[in-house]
């Protein structure tokens, strides 16, 4: 059986331009026809009305004519009569002018062979002296007309007369007057016409030929894409306006998509650097920013159209996890750097060792090779007994040898202990990135210090139940008031080339955990960089 299709879905095959274009022709063209229509019956209303006054005024003053009022009194008013309605009749357009007796029997006709005959209509209310007007069939044809009473000196009816307009002429009249208008509509419908289609056009171009149906499935496609990507997405306006928001960028900045579209970037509530580059409408590649708890990647490309500024195509990229991953990598890599200093020191040692034997010195031999063991041992020690966490006990050994290496001493406070489930409260790796940045930082520091001392370094690490604290301090030249509020920031160092990322990473693992970070100046005049984790952090 062959299944008919039915016209919704005939239509739904057409482009939404295509659409467009017959529902508006049919607008059009049903607005210009209901015009005409009601053109054309206002015009025959307004022409009826125009007929009865006319027919009625000229039926008065026939009426009121002295000669008639004499006439119809005659022996025989047809001779004076017949010869008086044809004259007026002549003179205006009317196609008949009857005088008839008060009983209906006509003076006058247009057409001599009906004078004597009956008036065809009503007249019962102009014999009883009141003026009426009617649409009748008469020996004419349908007419518009009027019947009038003619009343002697007593004010009795003594004739009555009638004046008619016919149908036919009160059409063509109208008819008359309804072609032009025909003309004004065919040419508003044929510009209305050229409207839409040019409408139509522009559409086509902006849609591609497609359909509504395919237009909305592929809006649908696009808005699941958007928001289905982990990737964040921001469209902003040349004014800093968010005009769009998919759910990875609401996450990636700790927002919610409805809170973000239609405000600006200045009332999103974030770090400065990060709403300038925003706002900035500027080319920007892969740029790193942190927020509270977030190390993001930022790309930012202008969108210019037909040479005007259209706003920027703002996209943003979790790099949390490769951070920290990277800050894991340092650590190995520190790691393995220790391991070959230690390496290259116990060649050195060893190789004293054997010169000593050679010289034929074996006490000096012992005795050097026990004083390096010992110290060694000695720091080995001294973390391990007082540091039973694992990984910061491997954090610092790794960078106390790293630092021997290039001639810095790094020492632990006697009031450092550490419990051993501290990564229970906190993460491994936020760990290792507050005490691995803080200890660089304060090696590098030491080193840079222009007066003649030995640089040194000094770690505390408490933690228990109470929470963490480590503080490092180191013998630099410290930071002044500004340096210091401005040390946790994106992109401030102190060193040449520097990027400024790890104190901004320690500052955000910080108050990740709810803690506080700060910087005061040393008795020796170097930086003492503390943070503090609360105990019930999770």
């Amino acid at each position: 059986m062959r299944q008919t299709r039915s016209p919704a879905r005939f239509v739904d095959g057409w482009s939404l331009a295509r659409q467009l274009f017959v529902l508006q022709v049919v607008v059009v063209t049903c607005v210009v026809l209901a015009g005409v229509v009601l053109a054309y019956v206002d015009g025959v209303r307004r022409t009826e009305e125009a007929a009865r006054g006319e027919v009625v005024a000229l039926a008065q003053a026939l009426a009121a004519s002295p000669h008639v009022r004499e006439a119809v009194r005659a022996e025989n008013p047809s001779a004076t009569l017949q010869e008086v309605a044809e004259d007026v009749r002549s003179e205006t357009r009317a196609d008949f002018v009857t005088i008839m007796d008060p009983a209906g029997i006509r003076f006058t006709h247009p057409d001599p062979a009906r004078i004597g005959k009956p008036f065809l209509g009503h007249t019962a209310q102009a014999r009883s002296g009141r003026v009426f007007t009617e649409t009748y069939t008469g020996t004419l044809g349908p007419s518009v007309r009027a019947v009038v009473p003619v009343l002697d000196p007593q004010r009795r009816v003594s004739a009555l007369v009638s004046v008619g307009i016919t149908v036919r002429v009160l059409t063509n009249e109208v008819r008359a007057q309804v072609l032009p208008l025909v003309g004004v509509a065919l040419a508003a419908l044929a510009v209305g016409g050229l409207a839409t289609y040019w409408v139509s056009a522009r559409l086509r171009r902006h849609t591609g030929e497609l359909g509504a149906v395919e237009l909305r499935r592929r809006v649908d496609h696009h808005d699941a894409i958007l928001h289905a990507v982990r990737e964040g997405l921001l469209l902003v306006s040349p004014t800093g306006r968010v005009t769009l928001c998919n759910d990875g960028a609401a996450v990636l900045l700790s927002q919610r998509p409805s809170e973000v579209e239609g405000r600006t970037v200045d009332e999103l509530g974030l770090a400065e650097d990060l709403a300038k580059a925003l706002r900035s409408g500027g080319t920007v590649r892969d740029e790193v920013h942190l927020t509270d708890d977030r190390v993001l990647l930022l790309n930012v490309s202008p969108v210019r159209s037909g040479g005007r500024d259209q706003g920027s195509v703002v996209t943003l990229r979790d790099h949390t996890e490769l951070q920290a991953m990277t800050g894991e990598l340092d650590t190995v890599r520190g790691f393995s750097e220790s391991l070959r200093s230690q390496a290259h020191e116990a060649a050195n040692r060893l190789h004293t060792v054997v010169s000593l034997i050679e010289l034929d010195r074996p006490s000096e031999a012992v005795e050097f090779a026990t004083a390096e063991l010992e110290l060694a041992q000695r720091l080995t020690d001294t973390v391990v007994g007082a540091i039973g966490e694992p990984v910061l006990a491997a954090v610092l050994l790794g960078r106390s040898a790293q630092a021997h290496e290039r001639g810095v001493a790094v020492t632990l406070t006697d009031d450092t202990t550490v419990a051993e489930n501290v990564t229970e409260r906190f993460a491994a790796r936020d760990l290792v990135t507050i005490l691995g940045n803080l200890v660089d930082n304060a090696v590098d520091a030491s080193l840079d210090r222009p007066e003649p001392r030995t640089p040194a370094v000094s770690v505390t690490v408490r933690g228990g139940d109470d929470g963490l604290l480590i503080r490092v301090a180191d013998n630099g030249s410290g930071l002044d008031a500004q340096a210091a509020r401005r040390a946790f920031d994106r992109g401030w160092s102190t060193k040449s080339g520097g990027r400024g990322l790890g104190l901004a990473l320690v500052g955000q693992a910080v108050r990740r955990y709810g803690g506080a970070i700060s910087v005061e100046t040393g008795a020796d005049g170097g930086a003492v960089f503390t943070a503090r984790l609360p105990g019930d952090a999770s």
